[in-house]
């Protein structure tokens, strides 16, 4: 198996940052210590969390059970947060990201990432925590007037007291990200986004990588994730990403599973990767993606599946339609 130590994406300051990552949305709190634990085992370095996923304090425990065990040193891992909408304000910056590091047990991160361009009221971490959407359970959404000017310029100061390594964005449209770059002191070094066949994004990947900015593909099996939280398309005329037929047939000749082509597919892209599997041998799968390569006839075809179809889609859930048009 090759590690994904061997294929890193540098970022503009330098930092490498490991291609492919373990994702842990969703992952279970009582679950989430033994996989991150067993997925450095299998040889992941980078670990895309976030204070919304309610699970890093699990992660950080398996984190600091591989240390304490000598499997890693805390240089070898990649570890990724987020900061949540409720804690947009310049105040709120650096206590929120302050409260992820204690969840973690680490003294910074690698990577922070604002999670959404959307700024809701602010929920205070004692009364609710992670916050959610709703200022109040059940109740409705809350937008905050912040500018993204101001939490952008309260994420370069943590990044200047080095609480996190590197800084960037996710869930960004592309004027907004021509914004950010109008004043940025320091530039994002990473976009994390929905990408997968059946929503290509290639203006946005192009945008992004012309710019100097890395991007991170989430949601690359395309509606897996989403069919328990009945947020994806059923039907007998919708096809899952990983039993459509192209996949099957690109897949069947080289040998790998549609989920490796799939992964493979993003990377020939030059994206990095965050899979979640809580099962053994995927997880390994899921690394093993630098001793093939995809021709361009198989890009292409994987790429004609684009439906522009949007899973992660805040005007669904939370009445925020930052991609309308």
């Amino acid at each position: 198996m090759t590690s994904p130590a061997g294929s890193a994406i540098t970022l503009r300051n330098g930092l490498k940052m490991p291609t492919v990552g373990l994702g842990m949305w969703k992952v279970s709190r009582a679950a989430a210590s033994d996989q991150v634990y067993e997925a450095i085992k299998a040889g992941y370095r980078l670990f895309d969390c976030a204070c919304d996923y309610g699970n890093e304090s699990e992660v950080g425990s398996g984190i600091a059970r591989a240390l304490s065990e000598g499997l890693v040193t805390r240089s070898d891992l990649f570890i990724t947060s987020k900061l949540w909408c409720t804690y947009h304000r310049r105040e709120h910056v650096e206590p929120a990201l302050h409260r992820t590091l204690q969840d973690l047990g680490l003294d910074y991160v690698d990577l922070y990432l604002v999670h959404f361009p959307i700024a809701l009221k602010h929920v205070p971490m004692d009364q609710r925590y992670p916050p959610e959407w709703s200022y109040e359970v059940g109740g409705p959404v809350i937008p905050d007037n912040v500018p993204y000017q101001e939490t952008w310029q309260a994420m370069e100061g943590v990044f200047d007291k080095g609480l996190a390594k590197s800084i960037g964005i996710s869930n960004m449209p592309g004027a907004l990200i021509y914004d950010v770059l109008t004043y940025a002191r320091i530039k994002p070094a990473v976009l994390q986004i929905e990408v997968h066949p059946y929503l290509v994004r290639e203006q946005l990947v192009s945008l992004a990588h012309s710019e100097g900015i890395a991007v991170t593909a989430y949601s690359s099996f395309g509606d897996t994730s989403y069919q328990e939280i009945n947020m994806a398309p059923t039907g007998p005329e919708f096809k899952p990403l990983l039993k459509h037929d192209v996949v099957a047939d690109i897949a069947a000749k080289h040998a790998k599973s549609p989920a490796q082509v799939l992964l493979r597919w993003a990377v020939e892209r030059g994206c990095a990767v965050i899979p979640k599997s809580s099962n053994p041998t995927r997880l390994r799968e899921n690394l093993d993606l630098f001793d093939f390569a995809l021709s361009a006839d198989d890009v292409q075809r994987i790429s004609a599946l684009d439906r522009n179809l949007r899973l992660n889609d805040p005007a669904k859930y939370a009445k925020r339609a930052i991609w309308a048009s």
